[in-house]
């Protein structure tokens, strides 16, 4: 062996940084004389774990590794024996340990905490868009919106645009109002990508005289009367029947069941 300077290899299958940061823990304990580290994500063949060895055993070094794939494990450990490379697996012993309590088989899959990143990360961003474009604050959203909720005030636009986005849709929400025509966007988009809510009279009535109340307002206003519900409603059908869009009564309907009638129709789409 070469007496270059001392060397840590973290290799891994997927990025590597869990190997990296249990290594630069332990590391940093040692006021860091053996600290060049050198990280070598995404080893997916064995030819690379044979030629990063070959190298690694031209210094004084040990080899860290986060490897989930068997082969390519088994190749790692015997190419490290071979040059007596000292080698510390991150990974397996905690495997090892979560196979006598987990109740399935580990996947073996490289990479899984980063799908499930990414998927959390998809999800945020599905949720911002939701705030950013709730309530018709911006018209522009119509665009980039996987889904787009039409309805009259309480027909559950908002909960159902926030339950999707945590299903990873991005959802812009518009009120329709009959004094203000609805967005030229959506007559630029597929019909099948607009959703129409709708609901009855009654229980919108009741609704909307128990938001007053709540906001502390006459429930006698002219938002809970019955004859402007009736108005809005007529003026919500002509404009989905304009947009030749799928309607959804929500009258009677959870939040959730709607939400799958909804994830239904994009499927279909």
């Amino acid at each position: 062996m070469i007496e270059n300077g001392p060397r840590i290899y973290v290799i891994s299958d997927s990025v590597g940084e869990t190997a990296e940061q249990v290594v630069k823990a332990a590391a940093i304990q040692f006021n860091s004389d053996i600290t060049e580290i050198r990280k070598e994500p995404f080893v997916t063949d064995k030819y690379q774990i044979m030629r990063i060895i070959n190298e690694a055993k031209e210094y004084k070094c040990i080899v860290a590794y986060t490897i989930v794939i068997p082969e390519l494990k088994t190749t790692l450990e015997e190419e490290c024996d071979k040059y007596g490379i000292p080698r510390v697996d991150i990974l397996g012993p905690l495997m090892d340990a979560l196979k006598i309590i987990a109740p399935t088989s580990p996947k073996l899959e490289a990479g899984l905490i980063h799908k499930l990143d990414e998927h959390y990360f998809k999800r945020v961003e599905a949720v911002e868009f939701a705030v950013k474009y709730d309530d018709g604050k911006d018209p522009r959203g119509v665009l980039r919106a996987d889904v787009i909720l039409l309805g009259v005030s309480r027909t559950s636009k908002t909960p159902l645009s926030m339950y999707l986005a945590h299903k990873n849709y991005k959802v812009a929400n518009i009120p329709l109002v009959p004094e203000v025509e609805p967005p030229k966007e959506l007559f630029q988009i597929s019909n099948r990508k607009i959703v129409g809510l709708t609901a009855d009279p009654d229980k919108l009535n009741q609704i909307r005289q128990e938001r007053l109340k709540t906001l502390g307002l006459n429930d006698t206003a002219n938002y809970a009367s019955m004859e402007r519900i009736l108005q809005e409603l007529e003026y919500a059908d002509m404009v989905y029947k304009k947009l030749g869009c799928p309607v959804i009564d929500v009258s009677r309907k959870a939040v959730e069941e709607t939400a799958s009638i909804i994830l239904q129709i994009l499927k279909e789409a």
